[in-house]
């Protein structure tokens, strides 16, 4: 049997490939609703480009006319160029006419498809009008007149080149019927001069006629650019909004969690402390004897139910307070040897019910800690507590606490359970997690005892580590901040000092000395 194939991730890029074959689907169905190659959906933009330009040449390119009808009066007859410029503007205003109409229409309004014909037409008419030009004194008496014409031509081409370069239809209907006029007329001159003229003319027209379609290429990639940038900009305002939503709900879940918690605190708490408390009187039977030892036993049931209930929900309880921010440490100078020794002695007598063994290895003269008294306890019952429930009967349970070479105290709690598999590790250290053995024993707890003492140690500074082995034994590490330790003033240097006292007039201050070298001490410390 053939090994199954991997998933593909779906990240990033599978999202792209999405995006690129809906925007591919997309560009067909509007290819083929248009009849046409290219890319329709930025058909108004070009269009509005090239309307633009020609209403921000409204007057200039009529002046050139008048400049090219003048200019044409010293070898034609006046009436013939008066004649051909009213013919060109003319032609001009049905072409700013269409263009004022498509500028004051709106978007919503406007049929793309009509309006890329409508303007090509007019285009058309425009350049007819401009290739009138050539009949304008056909037998000129100065020769320089076909070289005038030319030039005129060229640059007029040239120029409605550059404004309809966004749609390529409107550039062939306003450069090629003057081309076409220009070739004919220097055919008709039984000259080669005049021939190599018309032929550089059509190779100048095809020239710019590949320079007008990279100009194109460029702005349909800036459009295409554009949509991208927009596409983004709204996908990132879809996703602000989904995590403003996202973040409100969180908020709010949070703040019922917290109703939630302080309302179980009181509505748990009252009739668990009459719980416990009833049945430890029936249990230790203070009322007179229990005559049904079914009942006794039922009495004992109870309370031990009742005494974990109570622990489930402060274990919750401490989790939630220090999720929100809201546990305080109450620090004082406290010796971890005493606090680990008396954790010993409240977990003895259950040690030795499971037939385990507890061993201490202090090391001695370590000094005391700056910390809070009852999270350092709660975090080595904790441990201490995880040791016993899954450590089988005949065990070792190592209760060490020392200073490393950074200058660090260390309490470690090692254990010769069964251990848990490496994989399973990342889990035990979030909350309600579970091992695999611990879903399986008896005594599986709520998973809330590690990630409980994970995050008292960093609320000290310190931090927090978990080895184990399978078939090894586990071995939990704290390790507090050299910070936190009070090591023992040095020697003050008085000598300085006594030597200010001999000055008269300047008395000594031993108390006001040790307070500042004290205070030096803990802003190097910290």
């Amino acid at each position: 049997m053939s090994a199954a194939k991997p998933i593909p991730d779906a990240g990033p890029r599978s999202a792209r490939k999405e995006r690129g074959a809906s925007a591919r689907v997309r560009e067909a169905r509007e290819r083929l609703t248009s009849g046409r190659q290219g890319k329709p959906e930025f058909e108004y933009e070009l269009l509005h480009m090239f309307v633009k330009n020609e209403l921000a040449a409204m007057l200039t390119i009529p002046l050139l006319a008048v400049i090219i009808a003048l200019a044409s009066m010293f070898w034609a007859d006046p009436i013939e160029p008066i004649v051909w410029l009213s013919v060109l503007l003319i032609a001009r205003a049905v072409l700013v006419h269409f263009c004022k109409r498509f500028a004051d229409t709106p978007k919503a309004e406007i049929d793309v498809n009509w309006w890329r014909q409508t303007l090509t037409a007019a285009e058309a008419l425009y350049g007819v009008a401009w290739a009138g030009i050539v009949l304008v004194g056909l037998n000129p008496t100065e020769p320089s007149a076909h070289i005038f014409v030319f030039a005129s031509l060229i640059v007029v081409s040239t120029l409605r080149l550059l404004f309809a370069s966004t749609m390529m239809p409107i550039v062939y209907a306003g450069t090629v019927p003057m081309m076409l006029a220009l070739v004919l007329r220097f055919a008709t001159l039984n000259e080669p001069f005049y021939w190599a003229m018309a032929s550089m003319a059509v190779g100048i027209h095809v020239y710019f006629v590949f320079l007008a379609k990279g100009l194109n290429a460029t702005v349909v990639a800036m459009l295409e650019l554009r949509a991208e940038k927009d596409g983004l900009i709204a996908e990132l305002e879809e996703a602000k909004a989904i995590s403003d939503e996202a973040r409100r709900r969180a908020e709010a879940a949070n703040l019922a969690k917290s109703r939630f918690l302080a309302n179980m605190s009181h509505e748990l708490r009252t009739p668990l402390n009459a719980i416990l408390g009833f049945s430890e009187v029936m249990k230790s039977e203070l009322m007179g004897p229990m005559h049904s030892k079914t009942y006794l036993e039922y009495a004992g049931n109870v309370h031990d139910s009742g005494k974990h209930l109570l622990q489930v929900i402060n274990e919750i309880l401490d989790l939630s307070r220090i999720e929100a921010g809201r546990h305080e440490l109450y620090e004082e100078p406290v010796s971890l040897v005493d606090v680990a020794d008396e954790c010993h002695r409240l977990l003895k007598l259950r040690a030795e019910g499971k037939s385990l063994r507890i061993v201490e290895e202090f090391e001695e003269g370590l000094p005391q800690l700056w910390a809070d008294e009852r999270a350092l306890r709660q975090i080595c019952l904790n441990l201490v507590g995880n040791a016993l429930k899954f450590t089988p009967p005949g065990g070792l349970i190592t209760i060490k606490v020392a200073m490393n070479a950074a200058g660090e105290e260390v309490l470690s709690i090692k254990d010769t359970g069964p251990g848990i598999p490496k994989e399973e590790l990342p889990r035990v250290m979030q909350a309600f997690g579970q091992g695999s053995l611990a879903q399986h024993t008896a005594e599986g707890g709520t998973g809330l005892g590690l990630p409980i003492v994970k995050s008292l140690v960093e609320l000290h500074g310190g931090t927090f580590e978990l080895r184990s082995e399978l078939r090894e034994g586990t071995e939990a590490i704290v390790t507090l901040p050299k910070q936190r330790v009070l090591l023992p003033m040095g020697r003050l240097a008085t000598e300085p000092a006594r030597q200010r006292s001999a000055e008269p007039g300047r008395a000594t201050n031993p108390g006001s000395a040790v307070r500042q070298a004290f205070a030096r001490r803990m802003r190097r410390a910290s």
